[in-house]
């Protein structure tokens, strides 16, 4: 029995600079020192890569035309949300999310990344780390995925 109804459409962005390093983002709705990469859902007949670009736009600021696509995992990555945390997010309709993931060269300057400029803003600060530090930046829950990540994107990091 297919079970994808449970999991939210998304998509993800890991996003490099010159350096190789990547983007994350501290959200604002987490009290803990958590950072992500930006994420998002996919809306009602929107292809995952536009997607990615409008959530990458949508919380970072970042314009389309300054970002190039480099990868992207060949199957749908999933993680769980906590049992304690389903029920308040997305009014518990989902277990938890199943995220398209692309990898994605940022071809402008930091001056063009505006957090602040967000309508619905998700990060209240952002930097660049090694790719190497992202499992232990990210929520417990999300390790796996991004872990994952970094074997499926190894080659371009």
């Amino acid at each position: 029995m297919n079970d994808d109804h449970l999991y939210r459409r998304g998509v993800g962005v890991m996003l490099l600079n010159r350096e190789r390093k990547v983007f994350v983002g501290a959200r604002i709705d987490n009290p803990d020192d958590a950072w992500q990469m930006p994420q998002g859902g996919i809306d009602e007949g929107e292809e995952p890569w536009p997607a990615a670009l409008r959530e990458l736009e949508e919380e970072t600021g970042i314009k389309p035309e300054l970002v190039e696509r480099v990868a992207q995992c060949t199957e749908a990555l999933r993680y769980d949300l906590p049992e304690e945390w389903r029920a308040r997010l997305w009014g518990g309709k989902w277990r938890g999310q199943q995220q398209h993931w692309f990898l994605a060269r940022f071809l402008g300057s930091d001056a063009d990344v505006r957090i602040e400029a967000a309508e619905h803003p998700e990060f209240c600060a952002w930097k660049w780390v090694e790719p190497s530090e992202l499992p232990d930046l990210i929520v417990p829950f999300k390790r796996d995925l991004y872990e994952r990540l970094l074997r499926d994107f190894a080659e371009y990091l």
